[in-house]
């Protein structure tokens, strides 16, 4: 498949910043468009000049803004950095302050790979999986040393700084932890990269990186590679900067790809965008494939070495790397396709005697005929009088391409085979690893694997134990954890009770929440939605149960709505005894979840309600809403579209919060405050105003033959219907058969009890009431006054 837009003509003059294996496989491929002019290498190598449209350049002292300053009187309209390093320092600015784009991000979208103290933060706050970790200042040994006594795992130091892909150790023991951990805070081995160091949680399973283009928005990834880090064969040895690598990995399943951009590639997209340094360029992240999933060992900020040497061959021939890094630069990837050969590839890393310790330089190097789809790629070589000589640890990357993984190595290796210089080294088991998962492909799943995390609902059940035994009553203990829920009836003092049950949602009122990121007062509505339906039978809230439906399930979020729901279970006096949270990959849209609710409550058989003695005359009482409560949101939320107002900003009829927060501020609840009065008998019925408003509500109360005449003009409209009725231009006759319009439980009472019943309302803590109409002799509801809100 071939790119679909249509490029205008653009002559592109590149500068590719660096001299590597990774730079010259860039140049290569970007040399075959026909977008590309002339592309300049800084400062290139013994290879990268492998065309009259490309040419080395060495710029004295290259500074960045001697480099942009060289750049504007070269005419260079784009910009790659290879390495960290620049980007990192900030290079990125200083071309974009001239106009140059650069691809590559800013420095402080850099920071994912510049600080891994920042980018384990950042993980963190955006729920990205990762590792368990702790941060240490260099000032901090002491603490460090002890809590990788106590903290019960093995561990893993990195600094936190850039250390050149060296500044990670894997300690065997307790005691080889304490060393390195000296080594790097005391000794400052790594320099000022080791001011701060992660001690991390040791993961266990293979490991691959995923290298994927983006333009702040879009996030296209590459299949996933396997690279060999160790010197040696079998992964022996001291590490070094990446010893050959393969791709596509076998491990790296079409399903453990959909995971990883469901769960990272895509989130930390949003999160950077949202926390102000989106990301442009080439997010290079590794990757541990645990048994509970994919888990980010950490991020880059740049293509990686020798990752890019296999992935550019990879690439197909109509995949044009210039018109993708435009279309990075230019904020509209998702108008360029990217495809790759069916196949594999592979890199063999050629390396000096002695790397990655001391080694020596200017040995020659002579290249034979290599077979076809076979590319040596430069990276520690200089050219002088048109002799090729060694001048780094890492010489040359054989690269190759094939059908199949065992024909690209044979090819490959044939290619090592025509590469001679003195004292090469190599290893001769690259992509060992690939070849063992091709050939137990079949390996049984794990249900982790399938996008369902049994450990994450443990950690859920623990963190929300304590919420839950906040509930606890007589009749219930509010314990988690087994197959059902116990309710002692005889010890909550019932002699001959009828039991009630309710059960509802939340309704798209949760849709705003998810929006704003709002997720600890929801779960009070979910209590509210139930209880308040038991309360209206004159029933005395005695237990609730919840369920929590979603993809990918958030601890955090999950237990933020569960800590609100125990809220709504201590208002309301019922015991939190039971749940379920189900976990379902593909059936929710990240970061979405559902909820329901289940109450049952308790009354003695002669306080039932709605009592059969309602005659015409009786007295309506109104109880005061906290705002929408949990019903007519599809109408709110095309109110507020038609604003253009986001749930963020402030709110227009109370700066002091957001409008998301207004809007979700949680349903009343009333079980504490009208149970006296009913069990006084100074209630005949009620009718809680939910989802219908006065119209279809208040006559669930009254018998068949009778209804009601409500007067608005008893209350003030509050300020939350005024500002929706408005921005949807809602007619009132709309909104009293929608929204509770302030009164969220309307009372049915005595016409000769209506003090008693203010007075025992009063006393238990209901402090506004309203007389809001009566009980007429037609079938009905009557509402009066409605125009006084359109003043």
């Amino acid at each position: 498949m071939c790119c679909q837009f249509q490029y205008p003509f653009m002559a592109l003059r590149i500068l590719v910043l660096g001299g590597g294996g990774r730079e010259h496989a860039l140049v290569w491929k970007l040399h075959q468009s026909s977008l590309v002019d002339h592309i300049f290498v800084s400062p290139g190598n013994g290879g990268t000049e492998l065309s009259p449209k490309v040419t080395n350049v060495n710029i004295p002292n290259p500074t960045f803004h001697n480099l942009s300053e060289w750049a504007i009187t070269n005419d260079i309209n784009l910009v790659i950095p290879g390495p960290e390093q620049p980007l990192v320092d900030g290079v990125e600015s200083y071309f974009r302050k001239v106009g140059i784009p650069v691809f590559g991000p800013s420095a402080l979208a850099a920071r994912m790979e510049g600080s891994k103290a920042f980018s384990k933060a950042f993980m963190t706050r955006h729920a990205v999986p990762t590792a368990a970790f702790r941060v240490f200042t260099s000032s901090e040994v002491d603490e460090a040393i002890d809590y990788v006594r106590t903290c019960g795992h093995k561990v893993v130091l990195k600094a936190s700084g850039l250390a050149s892909g060296k500044g990670v150790l894997i300690p065997e023991t307790t005691e080889d932890a304490i060393a390195g951990l000296k080594e790097i805070m005391v000794s400052h081995a790594f320099g000022s990269a080791g001011d701060e160091v992660v001690i991390e949680e040791v993961l266990v399973g293979p490991e691959i990186s995923v290298l994927a283009f983006s333009d702040g928005y879009t996030i296209v990834p590459l299949p996933a590679a396997q690279d060999h880090k160790r010197i040696g064969e079998g992964d022996t040895g001291p590490n070094t900067g990446g010893m050959g690598a393969y791709t596509p990995a076998p491990v790296a399943t079409p399903a453990i790809m959909d995971q990883i951009m469901r769960e990272t590639l895509k989130p930390t997209i949003d999160g950077m965008r949202r926390e102000g340094y989106p990301f442009v360029g080439l997010l290079f992240t590794g990757f541990m494939l645990t048994d509970s999933g994919p888990k980010v060992l950490e991020y880059n900020v740049r293509f990686g070495d020798p990752e890019t040497e296999a992935l550019m061959l990879l690439l197909s021939e109509d995949t044009d790397l210039a018109a993708v890094i435009l279309a990075c630069v230019e904020r509209r990837l998702d108008s360029v396709a990217i495809t790759t050969r069916q196949g594999f590839a592979v890199s063999v890393v050629l390396a000096s005697s002695g790397y990655p310790g001391s080694f020596e330089k200017g040995k020659i190097i002579t290249v034979g005929e290599v077979p076809f789809d076979v590319v040596v790629f430069h990276a520690g070589t200089t050219k002088a009088k048109d002799l090729v000589q060694t001048s780094g640890g890492r010489v040359i990357a054989v690269s190759a391409y094939a059908p199949s993984l065992q024909e690209a190595l044979d090819r490959a290796y044939e290619g090592v085979g025509q590469v001679k210089f003195d004292g090469k080294v190599y290893r001769r088991d690259i992509a060992h690893r690939g070849l063992k998962a091709a050939a137990s492909a079949a390996s049984s799943l794990t249900y982790a694997q399938a996008g369902v995390s049994v450990d994450a609902g443990n950690a859920l059940v623990e963190a929300i134990k304590p919420y839950v035994r906040s509930t606890r009553r007589p009749g219930a203990d509010a314990e988690i954890g087994g197959f059902g829920g116990v309710f002692d009836l005889k010890a909550a003092g019932y002699t001959d009770p009828l039991l009630v049950s309710g059960t509802d949602g939340v309704g798209t009122k949760l849709r705003i929440a998810v929006d704003a990121g709002v997720h600890d007062t929801i779960g009070i509505d979910l209590v509210a939605m139930s209880v308040n339906d038991l309360v209206v039978q004159g029933a005395e809230p005695l237990y609730f149960l919840d369920y929590y439906g979603c993809g990918k399930l958030d601890v955090a979020v999950a237990a933020e709505v569960v800590k609100g729901i125990a809220v709504g279970c201590q208002q309301s006096g019922c015991a939190l005894i039971g749940g379920e949270t189900a976990e379902m990959p593909g059936m929710y849209q990240p970061g979405d979840y559902d909820l329901a609710g289940f109450a049952v409550g308790a009354v003695e058989r002669a306080q039932l309600l709605p009592r059969d003695d309602i005659v015409q005359g009786d007295v309506l009482l109104g109880l005061p809403s906290t705002g929408l409560h949990s019903n007519g949101f599809s109408l709110v939320r095309a109110a507020v579209a038609r604003t253009g107002i986001s749930y963020a900003a402030p709110c227009p009829w109370d700066a002091h919060t957001t409008l998301g927060r207004a809007l979700l501020a949680p349903t009343a609840l009333y079980a504490r405050t009208v149970l006296p009065s009913a069990r006084e008998g100074l209630i005949k019925a009620m009718a809680h105003i939910t989802g219908g408003g006065f119209v279809e509500n208040v006559p669930r109360a009254l018998p068949k033959s009778l209804g009601a005449r409500i007067d608005v003009a008893k209350w003030a409209l509050p300020p939350v219907f005024r500002w929706v009725m408005r921005a949807g231009a809602i007619a009132p006759s709309e909104m009293v058969r929608t929204f509770n319009c302030g009164i969220g439980m309307v009372l049915v009472v005595p016409g000769d009890k209506v003090g008693a019943a203010l007075h025992a309302l009063g006393k238990a803590g209901q402090k506004e009431v309203y007389t809001i109409g009566e009980v007429v002799g037609s079938p009905g509801v009557e509402i009066l006054n409605t125009d006084l809100w359109k003043e």
